[in-house]
């Protein structure tokens, strides 16, 4: 975190993307490789929320299917035509429209099914003993001292 950022405004885009793309292990990472995520709030030493400047790529996806058991998430379309997938439907969004996720609700996931970039804000809290869950994959998230471990569910972990 850079201390010039605490007093000052900047455009989010000059905020670096994330140095490492995602956090799932693989088979899973490969399947958000269209997804590229500006932290803001960990440019501004946010410590009570997270806010990500994201920006998907025509095929790309926002997450794995997903529900979070403490974290409420919220998301801002930009720009682009994003499909809200959870495990209810499908909803094309366009720009202005928002969604909201409480804690333990239902799994939800963005995917882009146009040929163009989707860009939208992201933003939810980082309640310590968060656990995601992954229902139609064999995966298990813990965040744990601020950094997400995985699993399988099982407990096992990967690689």
């Amino acid at each position: 975190m850079s201390d010039m950022l605490q007093d000052k405004a900047v455009p989010a885009l000059d905020i670096a993307p994330r140095a490492k793309p995602s956090n799932y292990p693989e088979p899973f990472a490969s399947r958000v490789a269209g997804r590229t995520k500006r932290a803001l709030g960990d440019a501004f030493g946010l410590q009570t929320f997270g806010v990500n400047l994201t920006e998907l790529a025509p095929g790309g996806a926002s997450a794995l299917l997903h529900r979070h058991s403490k974290q409420d998430e919220m998301i801002y379309i930009l720009q682009g035509r994003p499909t809200l997938r959870t495990e209810h439907g499908e909803q094309v969004l366009s720009p202005g429209m928002c969604a909201g996720f409480p804690a333990g609700g239902v799994a939800h996931h963005l995917i882009n099914r146009t040929d163009e970039p989707v860009l939208y804000l992201e933003v939810g809290d980082r309640t310590p003993g968060d656990e995601g869950s992954y229902p139609e994959d064999d995966l298990k998230a813990v965040l744990i001292d601020g950094a997400w471990a995985f699993t399988r569910k099982d407990g096992t972990p990967y690689g």
